[in-house]
């Protein structure tokens, strides 16, 4: 997916389709949501298979290998498909790999509730199909979107956070980077302000997002950058700097090997999209 953003509806005629497509478990690099009204959806993921049916709504974090079979049901079948760039929304996008990590389905229920994440929706879409769409207006209403899910999931069920150790951790970790990724900062220092081993926080990261705890560090220093090329004038040394990367030349090397292009390139391919 080139795009920052996409975003479409799922009939049932684009279901069928899809039944006759080749369908293997696979990964992608962006973040995809499903917003289910009426239909099922078969879910591989995590080496285990599911069906939910409507309403539900769906999210599956970058990398994680995954496939996803909607049916039609009761002759219906009716989904929000939203896909984005981690960049798009980066304040936001690694508090849901904590939110999400051991589940990537939640339930919901019919009624006032689930019908406002509908109706934003409806308005991203509005706004996505406009002649000229708005990237900031998509970006706000798609953070609004992610609060008000996070709001259900929890009344839903509101000890789920605290049952597992390691996804308390993993949840304290990702706080603590949120605050210090700025910071040339390595393994050790979130260890220890985890009160635990380096080994043992690389050991839950792993196990939870298939990364170290440093590659989870990059990772979250590149989306910051990135979110700076393409929404900011500053400059390729002052974004690195600002990012704990003193020099512009080591800054450049890294991000060219994390996405194959540089800094220079990847903001000239953005604008062009955005414009």
């Amino acid at each position: 997916m080139e795009q920052l953003f996409k975003i479409y509806r799922l009939t049932p005629e684009e279901t069928l389709r899809i039944a006759t497509l080749p369908n293997e478990p696979h990964n992608h690099e962006y973040e995809e949501l499903i917003i289910a009204m009426e239909g099922e959806l078969e879910h591989f993921i995590d080496f285990a298979t599911n069906t939910y049916t409507a309403p539900f709504v769906s999210f599956i974090t970058k990398g994680k290998v995954h496939r996803i079979r909607p049916a039609i049901k009761d002759g219906k079948c009716d989904m929000w498909v939203i896909r984005f760039k981690s960049e798009f929304i980066p304040e936001t996008t690694f508090s849901l790999y904590s939110f999400y990590h051991d589940y990537a389905t939640i339930p919901a229920q019919k009624g006032d509730c689930f019908n406002r994440l509908v109706n934003l929706c409806e308005m991203m879409n509005s706004e996505y199909t406009f002649g000229t769409p708005n990237l900031a207006i998509i970006k706000h209403l798609l953070s609004a979107l992610f609060l008000m899910i996070e709001n259900e999931r929890k009344k839903a069920d509101p000890v789920s956070d605290i049952q597992k150790t390691n996804s308390i951790t993993f949840k304290n970790f990702l706080a603590l980077l949120e605050n210090n990724f700025r910071r040339p900062e390595g393994v050790e220092f979130y260890a220890e302000k985890l009160f635990m081993s380096a080994r043992n926080l690389n050991l839950i990261c792993q196990q939870i997002m298939q990364k170290s705890v440093s590659e989870i560090i990059e990772t979250r220093k590149l989306i910051e950058a990135k979110n700076l090329l393409i929404y900011t004038d500053k400059t390729i040394s002052e974004i690195g700097f600002e990012l704990g990367y003193n020099e512009k030349a080591y800054f450049t090397r890294v991000f060219k090997k994390r996405t194959g292009q540089t800094p220079t390139e990847f903001k000239d391919e953005m604008l062009k999209l955005i414009s």
